[in-house]
């Protein structure tokens, strides 16, 4: 009777626990309103086509240059925040796979154990240094019994997820795994735009050289030619001075531009992971990669989809709607099933004398907090208010997102605009320093128009320069800003 008793006390654990096992507490994760517009300020079909997204192309098609390829290859290889990156992801992992063993029993082991006790009828205690009871008389020993245990056995213990702790648990790790995927796909995103421009400067440098170098032959040019008029006596020494100082202004810009030639390449060779040497060059400044005029932005909506930031602060977000699921299930009773099976004898000899010595059990708790000093509301109430948190850092990442995306595109486009315009000033520049040079050869012009034409040259030849960085640099800013880059 006792056995049929404790058997409908088990069932009716198993039963109770059917009952309230589709009693989930907590919320199901949804997306908040991000109120995300039709297309992003700024984005005009004419100018970008309407067939594909650049976010969608990878990085290898984007970039034409080869040996900027081989630098980013390089840089995604052997670059320190990606190596981190990687191992952020395997302790991610191994923390979700761990997970998944918590739906079943934990089992220890008891391989040996020896349990030894002392009792006696007339004294309250065991043996002990003091050996005297309250009169004085020392405790004689056959007043002492001895009863020892020798036993091994194997116990477990699961607690059934009724409200969802393991559940939740599970999708709080998966979103913080995704998220370190995401973390590594943001820094990848960021480290390729990294190269990319670090790559630009150093030919922008490279070109800077060449137009100073350029400038610098056309004044020695000058010069002489004044030093002959000097000469004849046609002008005086202040002339020869001031075409002087035109000269040493464009020969000073050389030695600067070779300091930070260097510099650019030990900051490129850092983010490949590489000590600081030289960086090879590849094309030509002005074909580093085509402009495509059959691609889209895309709407604001696959931002949300494709941008690595994005992804990762929704994810957080995910994980934080799971912890407060998890705090809300801390406040409820809990189910665990208990059990033991081994041998246990009072002599070591009958230790393993099988069947007498077989010992087992099970049993089953359903536990519930009364009073914990309102620490399980608090962390409840606290893990909803990050939540909250969490979802107003999310929207914030959107909108900050869509702004940056509207930046790109206005300047791409005002770049390009620019570019225009100093292409022009180049031309227009170059045709005044041959007509100087003409009409001072002929006596029409003085030696300022000269040096003052060249002046210009310079400076609009350095101006589109910059200019042609700036605007290549733009592409690869709006290439990141919409999530391209980590496919």
């Amino acid at each position: 009777m006792k056995r049929l008793a404790y058997i409908k006390a088990i069932v009716g654990l198993f039963a109770a626990f059917l009952l309230i096992q589709g009693c989930k507490v907590g919320e199901k994760y949804q997306q908040p309103d991000l109120n995300l517009p039709d297309q992003f300020r700024g984005d005009t079909l004419a100018y970008f086509g309407d067939t594909s997204s650049i976010s969608r192309i990878s990085w290898k098609e984007f970039f034409h240059d080869p040996t900027l390829k081989d630098l980013i290859d390089s840089a995604l290889t052997y670059n320190y925040d990606m190596r981190t990156a990687m191992k952020n992801i395997d302790i991610a992992n191994k923390w979700m796979r761990q997970n998944r063993f918590n739906y079943l029993p934990e089992v220890d082991a008891t391989i040996a154990g020896v349990n030894k006790q002392y009792r006696s009828k007339e004294f309250g205690s065991g043996p002990s240094t003091r050996w005297y009871d309250r009169k004085g008389t020392k405790a004689p020993e056959n007043m002492f019994t001895y009863t020892s245990q020798f036993g091994t056995e194997i116990g477990f213990s699961w607690e059934i997820d009724i409200w969802g702790k393991i559940s939740n648990a599970k999708d709080q790790l998966t979103a913080e795994y995704l998220n370190t995927q995401e973390a590594r796909n943001a820094i990848q995103t960021n480290l390729i735009a990294s190269v990319a421009k670090g790559y630009f400067n150093l030919l922008m440098l490279d070109a800077k050289i060449e137009v100073a170098k350029r400038n610098l032959q056309l004044n020695d040019s000058t010069l002489q030619m004044i030093k002959l008029q000097y000469a004849a006596g046609e002008i005086t020494a202040l002339a020869i001075q001031q075409t002087e100082s035109q000269r040493l202004l464009a020969a000073s810009l050389v030695p600067e531009l070779e300091k930070d030639i260097v510099l650019q390449e030990n900051a490129l060779r850092i983010l490949i992971g590489q000590m600081p040497g030289e960086i090879k060059r590849g094309t030509s400044f002005e074909h580093l990669f085509a402009e495509n005029k059959d691609i889209s932005l895309g709407s604001p909506v696959e931002i949300v989809r494709n941008r690595p930031d994005v992804r990762g602060a929704e994810w957080s977000l995910v994980a934080a709607n799971a912890n407060a699921n998890i705090q809300q299930a801390m406040r409820y009773p809990s189910l665990s099933l208990e059990g033991v099976f081994g041998v246990n004898s009072m002599l070591p000899k009958n230790w393993f004398s099988i069947p007498g010595s077989l010992l087992g059990g099970i049993g089953g708790n359903l536990t519930a907090p009364i009073f914990k000093n309102k620490k399980l509301k608090i962390q409840w109430e606290v893990a909803k208010l990050e939540r909250d948190k969490a979802e107003i850092a999310f929207q914030q990442t959107v909108l900050e997102a869509v702004s940056e995306v509207s930046d790109a595109v206005v300047t791409v486009e005002k770049l390009r605009e620019q570019l225009d315009f100093a292409r022009q000033r180049v031309e227009n520049s170059d045709k005044a320093v041959r007509n100087a040079n003409l009409l001072f050869k002929g006596g029409y012009a003085t030696y300022l128009e000269v040096i003052t034409a060249q002046g210009n040259a310079l400076n609009s030849d350095l101006d589109l320069v910059e200019l042609r960085q700036a605007h290549l640099e733009s592409y690869v800013d709006l290439y990141r800003s919409l999530g391209g880059g980590w496919r």
